[in-house]
């Protein structure tokens, strides 16, 4: 018990210098609302925009108040209205269903693999029994599905596709970035996500009509030629008298600390990468431990590692977190009957019909989650696998014992 890491798992890296005399620029104008703009100026967040889409290669990019905003966007951007059913993830965020709750349409949980992306048999099962037309997807916690594999359950049954990438900006599927597949994409830039604003969120399309709509949704009013990433002026004549103003807006301030993140965002996925491969690595063959094997085909983004304790007792994965805890190793369990801090179960989220997910529920009950910030140095990371296969092996003995 004398080896203890010391080091914080909620502690980020300082905005860039660059963020920072930005934001002071935008302080120093006061012009922070993103219309608010002198005479030739673009503005902040209509750049944002403008670079977020050019780096994803979509055609259109909106910039929002948080990822929970932007999914709830979509959802309405393609015509979920209440009593309406939408497949989600079981394994996810709470934002997720609660985003579907929010519009008073019904979340339809479809089950996780031991792989911890969403269950293609279930589904094709849930899409036939449900007769839900929309499925919003989550990587949670960066973990990519066979995209080709969904996109052709998804195309042949009619159903659209809205990706939520709060945990994959600037991964890729067969070399694909995240987001592209789906007809809208959401991404987070709160503060434990790959770009920081403290609260923010990303869309990305390339359908002109869906973009409008999320254009209108957002609170443009009558500026919407003001965003330099938005549909044509064209795209917005129909929908400005019937697309109500949900304002949701992102501010000159969030974005410009933004942008330059956004340009240093590919060394940042390859730094936490590295990061990610060193815990992995050490984990691996330990007693009782199942480490999440990634497919070839996913260049992932390892901001933060997973692991499960299949089959184990609740008192057995309680003791691995209080003998983590007492080395300065902060592990997260979704598996917990109570919901705590960020983790929570489907059946936790009680707006939602009852369901039953007895495969699901025994990989959800093993799942062990612990960040990985780019504070920690490869040493650390060293360090923080050698604490956890310790205590997991110590643990496993007394309970194979």
């Amino acid at each position: 018990m004398s080896d203890r890491f010391t080091g914080n798992f909620t502690q980020q890296e300082p905005i860039p210098d660059e963020g920072i005399e930005a934001a002071l620029n935008v302080l120093r104008h006061g012009r922070l609302h993103r219309y608010n703009v002198a005479e030739g100026e673009a503005g902040e967040t209509a750049l944002l925009e403008q670079e977020f889409a050019a780096y994803m290669g979509s055609k259109y990019a909106l910039a929002v108040a948080s990822g929970g905003y932007a999914i709830a966007t979509a959802l309405r951007a393609v015509g979920v209205v209440a009593g309406d059913k939408v497949l989600t993830n079981a394994f996810t965020l709470a934002p997720v269903p609660g985003a579907i709750a929010s519009l008073g349409a019904v979340p339809v949980f479809v089950g996780v693999s031991d792989g911890l992306t969403i269950d293609l048999s279930d589904l094709e099962g849930k899409i036939t029994d449900s007769g839900a037309k929309v499925l919003l997807l989550s990587h949670m916690r960066g973990h990519i599905c066979d995209m080709d594999a969904l996109m052709r359950i998804c195309d042949a049954t009619g159903v659209l596709v809205i990706e939520d990438c709060a945990h994959t900006m600037g991964a890729r599927w067969r070399g694909v970035l995240s987001g592209r597949h789906g007809v809208m994409a959401a991404y987070s830039t709160q503060t434990y996500k790959h770009m920081n604003s403290g609260e923010g969120g990303l869309l990305v399309s390339d359908d002109a009509t869906l973009m409008a709509r999320a254009v209108m949704l957002s609170g443009s009013y009558m500026l919407f030629e003001r965003h330099l990433a938005g549909p044509p002026a064209q795209a917005f004549e129909n929908l400005r008298y019937e697309v109500p103003n949900i304002s949701g807006r992102m501010d000159n301030l969030r974005a410009a600390i933004l942008r330059p993140q956004l340009q240093a965002l590919d060394g940042q996925v390859a730094a936490w990468n590295a990061r990610y491969r060193v815990v992995e690595a050490g984990l691996r063959g330990t007693a009782g431990l199942t480490v999440i094997e990634r497919p070839k085909e996913e260049e992932y983004v390892g901001s933060s590692i997973q692991f499960l304790l299949l089959d184990w007792a609740d008192e057995q994965i309680d003791a691995v977190l209080q003998r983590c805890a007492a080395r300065g190793v902060e592990l997260k369990w979704f598996g917990g009957a109570e919901p705590s801090g960020f983790t929570s179960r489907y059946d936790s989220w009680r707006y939602a019909p009852e369901q039953s997910l007895p495969e699901s529920d025994r990989v959800l009950k093993g799942i062990l989650d612990m960040r990985l910030p780019l504070t920690f140095s490869l040493q650390d990371c060293e360090q923080i696998a050698g604490i956890i296969r310790t205590e997991v092996g110590a643990v496993y003995q007394q309970w194979a014992g």
